[in-house]
């Protein structure tokens, strides 16, 4: 493990021997990680095991935190190692219905070809392609229906 992502890991509160702690709002490094777009800790991390699976306390896995860092390399790693593309957060909302509505065309066009199920509804009856931002992702959502 390189020293850039020991020392990151002491600066939040992680520590190496406890790869899957949940700190605040049960995010894990790995999380944090994702969220913060940081590849190389995010690599680190999960070459020493760190969990993908986990949720923190609203629902949302790494997946979705990578989502919101913007990293297409780190959802891409996150997507070919199996992570569950369609997790609802305690919201109801999923990654792609995140990603449709912040205007995410690329992010949105990964998660579709990775098979992103756009036809869930949120706790409003909205889909995805309801709450797109942009009309090329409103393309993308509605060619993939």
């Amino acid at each position: 493990m390189e020293q850039s992502t020991l020392t990151w890991l002491e600066n939040n509160d992680y520590a190496i021997d406890e790869i899957d702690k949940q700190g605040n709002y049960g995010n894990t490094a790995l999380m944090k990680a994702a969220r913060e777009g940081n590849s190389e800790i995010f690599t680190d991390l999960l070459e020493e095991g760190a969990n993908i699976h986990l949720k923190n306390i609203d629902g949302n896995t790494a997946l979705w935190l990578a989502c919101f860092g913007e990293n297409i390399d780190i959802i891409k790693v996150l997507v070919d190692e199996g992570i569950e593309i369609d997790t609802i957060n305690i919201n109801g909302v999923t990654p792609l219905m995140y990603a449709a509505s912040s205007g995410k065309e690329e992010i949105v066009s990964l998660l579709v070809n990775a098979g992103a199920d756009v036809r869930i509804k949120n706790p409003d009856d909205f889909t995805a392609l309801d709450l797109a931002v942009t009309p090329k992702i409103l393309r993308i959502l509605k060619n993939a229906r």
